[in-house]
């Protein structure tokens, strides 16, 4: 019998990313009996919604709905809230602005089966050198949510909210979830074979973002950690100041180099953000939308 599952979709004011994301997936080749189900977080304008409302005699069995409490978390929780009343096996989850290769789906499910794991990440690929791979096999745990399989009897044994509402906006949600479920016993394993390519917009492209993107998963971070794991903190702290005092003078060092420069710049402002949170701040990285 083939596997059942169901592939969720958070979309936000992105319908052109959003329709390259259907079409590739309408073209999969799987032998599993597929289903795609798409929250749109965007409860006013509703762009995703209506263009999933007017694609007619799509492949797949396909469904929409409205996420409207605002936040990435939020959005992954109707997902999940809406899968578990399904009757699928898996869940997959892949974000709006990625496209998966023709055997994703059942790639994920080869390496699921093959190590028995309960949460199986695929390869997320740039382009550039910021490609996420990783060897095919178990893993001690997973990297994001985008390009995720899930079993449906991990999602089951859990109570709601699955993916904590506090990191909405500021990213980490999924982070916070994996350390739950590795705590709970979980098992994760990586795919390199299931790929998902992932385009880099203009706002995307600079050293300007990606120092802010440093600063916010320094800060997103550390407040998972000071979640799950308070007794760390000193010695993150110690980290922190390290970064602080080496990386601008490696900055200076290697300022010939603009690609070496960044570096330790980065280093820099993922400890700037682990530190702000220490203070109460948090970072709202995804309240800026980049891509359309």
């Amino acid at each position: 019998m083939a596997d059942r599952v169901l592939i969720c979709i958070p979309t936000f004011q992105r319908p052109k990313m959003l329709k390259r994301l259907l079409d590739v997936i309408a073209g999969l080749e799987t032998s599993a009996d597929i289903s795609v189900l798409v929250a749109d977080n965007d409860v006013r304008q509703r762009a995703g919604l209506d263009l999933c409302l007017g694609l007619e005699d799509y492949r797949w069995r396909l469904t929409a709905v409205i996420a409207p409490e605002r936040g990435i978390a939020q959005a992954r929780n109707v997902l999940i809230e809406y899968a578990l009343t399904s009757d699928a096996e898996f869940v997959a989850m892949i974000d709006d602005d990625e496209w998966p290769e023709k055997h994703w789906i059942d790639q994920l499910l080869k390496t699921a089966h093959a190590t028995g794991a309960d949460i199986v990440q695929g390869s997320v690929l740039f382009g550039t050198h910021a490609d996420i791979r990783r060897p095919t096999g178990p893993v001690a745990m997973a990297q994001g949510a985008g390009n995720l399989l899930i079993r449906r009897s991990v999602l089951e044994e859990m109570t709601a909210p699955w993916f904590d509402p506090q990191f909405g906006l500021s990213g980490g949600e999924d982070r916070e979830l994996f350390i739950r479920l590795k705590r709970a016993g979980k098992r994760f394993a990586w795919s390199d074979e299931a790929r998902a390519h992932s385009a880099v917009p203009a706002t995307r492209a600079g050293l300007a973002w990606l120092l802010r993107r440093s600063y916010s998963t320094g800060n997103s971070d550390m407040r998972v950690l000071m979640k799950h794991h308070p007794s760390q903190i000193i010695a993150e702290m110690l980290k922190i100041l390290a970064s602080l005092l080496l990386s601008p003078l490696l900055a200076v060092i290697l300022a010939p180099s603009p690609n070496r420069r960044a570096i330790p710049l980065k280093k820099l402002f993922r400890a700037a953000g682990k530190l702000s949170a220490l203070f109460g701040v948090r970072y709202n990285e995804y309240a800026v939308i980049h891509g359309e």
